[in-house]
């Protein structure tokens, strides 16, 4: 990452580096930077109350003036959107939308092992026993991130994809499988934005969060891990069955920053060497829904 506060990543289609926008920047840093974090405007960022009342405004047809602001600001490109932008009645009609699915195409292959999510992508090949090295913030452990079922994923791979109030909220199976169990793990609800993450805060592992454990073909088991942030209202699960495909939604974030972690058994997936370059050198890659993020291991 940059040495300053602000947020550099790259662009897989271009291979550009660039500036993220950050809406409420200012607020952030004020937050997590006054006295390390833990200052009393940070109390907001900690607790559910702030983001239920941010979930009420941004469900209620007062909000509906913000959404073509938004998409100014943050430069969204609304002709991937299923519905036009008149249709929205509120702000989190439009954080919540469908895409036209053809406009995130996938490669179909059952070796192929794509991204869950529109965001920005961190790779871990190889973790240090349970343990996450985060390219900024302070290492965290597989076992603290899920409180259990972790043991098959010691020495494993890590996959930590961040999205961002401009991204895509809808989030879909990254491989074929089954879910054999799924939890839901109340917490805080932190940012997960990168100022808050330096700071050395377990945001991760603190924050409010659901996983789902996939027996795949391909990949072994799989654990998906969504983790809510400040502003967001719910993690909503859509897909109610156990037999999934790659590309089904599996459910959506309601208003605010979000996190997606993939966790892989070790010997699963070889990464794609681009992911692999700009984590190695601290800097997040933009990728999309259905974009190919690895690929199985010969068995």
């Amino acid at each position: 990452m940059s040495e300053s506060s602000d947020i550099y990543y790259y662009r897989r289609d271009t291979g550009e580096l660039c500036r993220e926008t950050v809406l409420s920047e200012g607020m952030i840093k004020f937050a997590y930077q006054q006295a390390g974090g833990r200052g009393p405007t940070s109390l907001v960022f900690r607790h559910s109350w702030a983001s239920r009342l941010l979930s009420v405004y941004f469900k209620s047809h007062f909000s509906r003036g913000r959404v073509q602001r938004t998409i100014d600001q943050l430069d969204i490109d609304p002709s991937a959107f299923r519905d036009a932008v008149d249709t929205f009645a509120s702000f989190n009609d439009f954080f919540t939308r469908h895409l036209n699915l053809e406009c995130r195409p996938f490669d179909a292959a059952p070796t192929a092992l794509v991204s869950p999510a529109d965001g920005r992508i961190l790779v871990y090949p190889s973790l240090e026993g349970a343990t996450v090295i985060p390219a900024k913030g302070r290492p965290y452990t597989v076992d603290e991130l899920l409180l259990e079922d972790a043991s098959a994923f010691h020495n494993g791979t890590a996959i930590v994809i961040r999205l961002c109030p401009a991204d895509y909220h809808r989030f879909h199976f990254p491989c074929d499988g089954r879910i054999v169990d799924d939890r839901q793990i109340p917490g805080l609800y932190h940012s997960v934005n990168p100022v808050a993450l330096a700071l050395g805060l377990k945001i991760f592992c603190e924050n409010r969060r659901c996983y789902s454990l996939l027996d795949t073909p391909q990949f072994g088991r799989v654990a998906m891990i969504e983790i809510g942030a400040f502003g967001v209202g719910s993690i909503v699960w859509t897909f109610e069955d156990t037999s999934v495909k790659k590309m089904q939604e599996r459910g959506y974030f309601e208003f605010g920053g979000s996190t997606i972690v993939l966790l892989l058994e070790h010997g699963q997936v070889r990464l794609a060497p681009d992911l692999i370059k700009h984590s190695a050198n601290g800097f997040e890659t933009l990728v999309h829904v259905g974009e190919t993020i690895g690929t199985a291991l010969d068995k």
